[in-house]
């Protein structure tokens, strides 16, 4: 086979798990996004229980700079992070996209012993089905076995 034939029967594959990658960046992104924002509004209702309510302005501020709020932080900057790999001049490479999906799986393993961000995930795992409904579809989706 020549080079040519060679590079033009490879350039699909690549372009496909191109494609894929981007698409499986965009769902996770989508459903953290869900997940966060369950978790701030279970989080809000807390803070809301002790300090009073608060406006859509007050809880940005909050989940910016109040220690309550502070786990919520590296659910955030995940998603942060993902949306660094989506405006990306080039594609991540495959191995980029496997730590950060196994990075993401191990953020999202609730403990009760474990980290901060851990055992107030398992709190909020443990009182409300809507995280154990969102968390499975993100867990399904880093299952999935999406070329990256």
């Amino acid at each position: 086979m020549t080079i040519t034939a060679e590079w033009e029967r490879s350039m699909p594959d690549t372009l496909q798990q191109r494609i894929n990658q981007h698409q499986l960046l965009k769902e996770l992104r989508l459903k953290l996004l869900h997940l966060h924002k369950l978790l701030l509004e279970i989080e809000r209702a807390a803070y809301e229980q002790e300090c009073g309510k608060v406006s859509k302005g007050e809880l940005l501020q909050l989940l910016l700079s109040h220690e309550q709020f502070d786990w919520l932080r590296r659910l955030s900057e995940t998603i942060v992070q993902i949306d660094e790999l989506l405006d990306a001049d080039e594609p991540a490479d495959p191995e980029t996209i496997a730590t950060f999906r196994s990075n993401v799986r191990t953020l999202l393993t609730p403990d009760e012993l474990g980290n901060t961000f851990a055992m107030k995930y398992d709190a909020a795992f443990q009182r409300n089905p809507d995280v154990v409904l969102a968390h499975a579809d993100i867990v399904t989706l880093l299952a999935s076995d999406v070329q990256s």
